[in-house]
């Protein structure tokens, strides 16, 4: 009964609810094929995706490690310097490289497909939405993929070389060597650097949040603390267990927060003048 309701409706507004249906179907077949293009782009480069991207951050000459050494000369702290990392990666199953091959090459393909992915969501959804929605809501797709783009990175190129630095030199013994596995080690590069760009993309949900009243500024100025710990618990979980590595997301994150209270008021501000402007129009 409510399925026949909402296709009556859908129909009275000028859509079926099949075709919305067929609507969504052709949004997900773009958006996949965009993802299985650059994937396959991505396999095809493999020199490029796999031994400079994707093992990058497992090599001293990466450029984050050549930063820290720079810096290190610069202030005269030697300790800051990467100059070795004592491991070495290995593939201990039959299919393990080709396996992670497909997997690399499907992740990369997902990041960079991921601008135009979001927006053939927006495209979908965007329709549903009211005039005032929509232009609250206008830019969107530019600032969640800047956002996800800046998150990426930071995983990428901050989070996890010291990461990676910290595992590689941690042993129980010295008669123990860190020898990892492939799958071992980009599963790791892709939960930080996933991890990263999703959480970057607080800004835009406390945005909506607040746009739509579920959150007010006082709210997350006043629950500061509890998100606070909240942040430093899900730093931890993503991030291996050393207090730079945690201290390091959950700064950005931090100060991501703090722009969203000021992205609340901000709404709340225009809120209140809008209202205000109404009320004068209706009083003359």
């Amino acid at each position: 009964m409510a399925l026949d309701q909402y296709q009556e409706e859908e129909e009275e507004g000028g859509m079926s609810f099949l075709d919305h249906l067929e609507a969504l179907r052709w949004h997900l077949l773009r958006s996949v094929s965009a993802i299985l293009i650059l994937s396959v782009a991505a396999f095809l480069a493999k020199s490029f995706v796999f031994g400079i991207v994707i093992l990058g951050p497992s090599k001293v000459d990466f450029i984050t490690y050549r930063w820290l050494c720079q810096l290190s000369d610069y202030v005269g702290v030697q300790a800051l310097c990467i100059d070795e990392l004592p491991f070495t990666i290995q593939s201990r199953q039959m299919t393990g490289q080709f396996t992670m091959h497909m997997t690399s090459s499907f992740v990369v393909g997902f990041i960079a497909a991921f601008p135009f992915v979001f927006w053939e969501v927006w495209r979908f959804i965007s329709p549903g939405l009211y005039d005032q929605e929509k232009n609250a809501a206008r830019g969107a797709v530019f600032f969640v993929s800047l956002l996800f783009f800046m998150g990426a990175g930071f995983g990428y190129f901050i989070l996890s070389p010291l990461s990676i630095n910290f595992l590689s030199n941690y042993q129980l013994d010295p008669s123990i060597l860190n020898e990892f596995d492939i799958t071992s080690y980009i599963s790791t590069l892709t939960m930080l650097v996933l991890a990263s760009a999703i959480m970057f993309q607080l800004p835009v949900v406390v945005y909506f949040l607040a746009m739509s009243g579920m959150v007010t500024s006082g709210m997350l100025r006043a629950y500061r603390r509890h998100a606070m710990v909240i942040i430093l618990v899900l730093s931890a979980i993503i991030t291996p267990p050393d207090v730079i590595s945690q201290i390091l997301i959950a700064m950005p994150i931090l100060v991501l927060y703090e722009a969203g209270i000021q992205i609340a008021k901000r709404l709340e501000k225009k809120r209140a003048a809008r209202k205000a402007k109404e009320e004068v129009d209706d009083a003359l």
